[in-house]
């Protein structure tokens, strides 16, 4: 039998946090439970989980400042956040703190286990894809490692970043559509709202402005293009 993964959540909501952790106990997962936010970083750093569900919400410390926290500690752990429907602030500033993806509250266990499933295979749990490494002019990622070199040089990337990363490589010079890039890493459809993808697009764009040879351009109704301006010459 595969070993379980190991499932971190923080939620202040008792009485959701045991129907949580009884239907992924059932599905195979092991499962931690901590209901103060004070408590969450160093469980997490301890524990070293698969995938932490953090609510946003908390007593204590908030799940934002929670997740800024393990970014900067270096725990690479998918995170998933429990946000309040339709609280787009939460939402973008948990992506721009480095948060895998989001879930609006209340979300049924079965969506959650969709959700958490989606983000372990993107993280590398299941079998990497048949071309392990994609290279844009200086640009060279490798999906068996998940580890970016730009000029020769490591880019730090969390697992939500470096799959849009790889998505855009693999259409390098092609526009990509908001609608293909939210379905393939997300898993679901586009609504015409989220911005999930932008705020991704953001994030990587900050970390590849050391060179001047690759840039991720916006197409205008569209979504985005990698583009190596060294082909453009």
């Amino acid at each position: 039998m595969a070993p379980s993964h190991r499932l971190l959540v923080v939620d202040d909501d008792v009485r959701l946090s045991r129907l949580v952790c009884d239907y992924f106990t059932r599905e195979g997962f092991e499962v931690a439970v901590v209901h103060h936010g004070s408590e969450a970083v160093p469980t997490a750093l301890r524990t070293r989980p698969d995938l932490i569900l953090l609510d946003v919400m908390l007593p204590g410390e908030d799940g934002l400042s929670i997740c800024k926290r393990l970014r900067a500690e270096g725990l690479t752990t998918p995170i998933l956040m429990l946000t309040a429907r339709g609280d787009e602030i939460d939402q973008v500033v948990g992506l721009e703190l480095g948060a895998d993806d989001y879930v609006a509250k209340p979300a049924s266990p079965r969506l959650l286990l969709a959700r958490v499933r989606a983000l372990l295979r993107r993280k590398g749990e299941a079998a990497p894809p048949a071309d392990t490494t994609r290279s844009a002019g200086p640009l060279h990622a490798d999906a068996a490692t998940r580890q970016v070199l730009l000029e020769g040089a490591p880019v730090p990337l969390t697992t939500a970043e470096f799959d849009l990363l790889w998505a855009l490589v693999g259409k390098a010079g092609e526009p990509v559509s908001r609608e293909m890039l939210v379905r393939e890493l997300r898993g679901i459809a586009y609504d015409g709202v989220d911005r999930s993808i932008d705020v991704r697009v953001s994030q990587l764009r900050r970390k590849l402005k050391r060179s001047a040879a690759v840039k991720i351009r916006t197409i205008r109704s569209v979504g985005y293009q990698l583009v190596c301006l060294e082909d453009d010459e």
